[in-house]
């Protein structure tokens, strides 16, 4: 069967999730960080390479201060709870995003958790952390232009892998496949230039019940699909 090489997730349902119980929100993102967890390893263990989990939007800068706090400071516990086991099963931290809004005390935890996992060569966790892929994008062409009206570059010069070099995910390849979990159909503003010849795998389970059975579940979807890049079947075999 064929294994993505990088699996992108939109970890969707906590809030559903602990509602459904009785719990605030709060407890359903906790909740969400044991399947994250659970994710990890088992990616590290199949062998794929990256794994790309969205974390927390720019749009997400919209709830209610409170569950902003609340987040900010899960993030925090997760990186120095995690470092350790990241470590043992040869896992490297990496975040992307505008890591300028984020406080600084989560912004030194997540730079001390990849300063701390750097040297790992088994599975690549980037966690997409304030981020939003219209900005990306917006960033990108600014950063272009600002480097043709300087003469660094010429602008009839500007391909798609120059572009993706002055993305936040530069330096990583496009995911394979993306899953959604918690019962959406959309991408809502994640790796939009980076999905473009994604497989997108959909489920109503809720992010904080995602396992194994699931992500096993994902992958034989995967495996069983035709990768043709705008080719022919005949081309492809």
């Amino acid at each position: 069967m064929a294994l993505p090489k990088h699996i992108a997730v939109i970890m969707d349902g906590n809030g559903r999730w602990a509602k459904a119980r009785g719990l605030d929100r709060t407890q359903g993102h906790r909740a969400g960080t044991d399947s994250a967890r659970r994710i990890v390893r088992l990616c590290g263990e199949l062998g794929v390479q990256h794994l790309t989990l969205y974390t927390f939007s720019s749009e997400n800068w919209k709830r209610p201060p409170l569950e902003v706090r609340a987040l900010m400071s899960l993030l925090i516990e997760m990186v120095y709870r995690e470092v350790d086991d990241l470590n043992r099963n040869n896992v490297r931290l990496n975040a992307v995003g505008d890591l300028t809004q984020l406080p600084e005390k989560t912004r030194e935890a997540l730079e001390d958790g990849m300063a701390k996992t750097a040297g790992n060569t088994g599975l690549q966790l980037h966690l997409a952390v304030s981020y939003g892929s219209r900005a990306e994008i917006v960033e990108a062409a600014k950063r272009l232009a600002r480097a043709a009206m300087t003469g660094r570059i010429n602008p009839e010069e500007i391909d798609e892998e120059i572009l993706s070099n002055h993305l936040f995910t530069r330096g990583i390849p496009d995911p394979d496949l993306m899953i959604r979990t918690g019962g959406d159909r959309r991408i809502s503003n994640f790796l939009m230039w980076q999905l473009a010849y994604a497989e997108l795998w959909f489920s109503d389970v809720l992010w904080p019940d995602f396992g194994e059975a699931q992500l096993r579940e994902a992958l034989d979807s995967f495996g069983g699909r035709e990768r043709r890049f705008g080719m022919t079947s005949e081309q492809v075999a």
